[in-house]
């Protein structure tokens, strides 16, 4: 695929959207960032409003693009929130929310997105999914299920769009460097009372110092770009620390009750 691409790409106020948008544009794409409020969004590109939890929201941009362009070349589903909390902790209406965005969303655009595509006889679509993907985190398992639901989704989706000239890829990063540090959400349960508080705390505060040590947003948005030149891309791709995704790659080779040992140990988690 050539420069110039009419690309969507969802949640790019901040974080892996915002360093994917600018870096596209900087490639000579036209690039659409969407976010909740773009009135509060400074960029060279389209900043456009999109609340991915609104059925009517997704159907309105992909509508505006394709007015003025007639084409969607590349959507990038990268729009999440990270929700903490046991799962004992976690009320249903709080894992509901955290599907709605990280999964029902991309859904809502893959919709939106996909008779255009399929028209215009091309088009890819690049759902960011996590190495959390792959690989269950203890205290974010309604994080993990939600790109666990994603990689299904991308891994069924491929098959059924490919003789329509329409790709689907995963892009899976390890911690990057993001403000997710500040705005994930904790379960309303996870409080002193929780059975679970201590190895709670200690493990969120864990991963708050990894992902502030994390990689750069912009090497997720290189592997992006590279993803939207590739001509047959794979199912999926990595990005991030080599230990971490070193560590996911060695999974289906290893004795689940030792790589779950190993994992707990990590973590500091242990058995009775």
């Amino acid at each position: 695929m050539s420069a110039g691409k009419i690309i969507l790409v969802t949640g790019a106020s901040s974080g892996i959207g915002r360093a994917t948008a600018d870096f596209l544009h900087a490639q000579g794409h036209v690039v659409y960032g969407a976010n909740r409020d773009a009135s509060r969004v400074s960029a060279p590109w389209t900043a456009i409003t999109l609340d991915v939890t609104k059925d009517e929201d997704c159907a309105r941009a992909v509508a505006e693009i394709l007015a003025r362009h007639g084409r969607i070349d590349v959507l990038v589903n990268n729009a999440g929130l990270v929700w903490a909390g046991a799962v004992e902790d976690m009320s249903v209406e709080e894992a509901r929310r955290q599907f709605d965005v990280n999964y029902f969303g991309a859904l809502r655009l893959i919709r939106a997105v996909l008779p255009a595509m399929r028209g215009q006889g091309s088009g890819r679509i690049i759902n960011v999914s996590s190495l959390a993907g792959r690989l269950g985190l203890p205290f974010q398992s309604h994080y993990s299920a939600t790109k666990f639901a994603l990689e299904g989704l991308t891994e069924a989706l491929r098959p059924e769009v490919a003789r329509f000239g329409v790709e689907v890829v995963l892009i899976e990063p390890g911690d990057i460097a993001t403000n997710v540090v500040n705005t994930r959400l904790r379960a309303a349960a996870s409080g002193e009372g929780s059975a679970y508080a201590d190895d709670f705390q200690k493990l969120v505060a864990l991963y708050a110092r990894e992902e502030a040590a994390g990689s750069s947003p912009e090497i997720v948005a290189r592997r992006i770009a590279a993803i939207i030149e590739t001509k047959s891309p794979a199912v999926r791709y990595t990005a991030g620390a080599f230990a971490q995704r070193l560590l996911v790659a060695l999974k289906p080779f290893l004795p689940s009750r030792l790589y779950e040992t190993c994992l707990m140990k990590y973590y500091g988690l242990r058995r009775r």
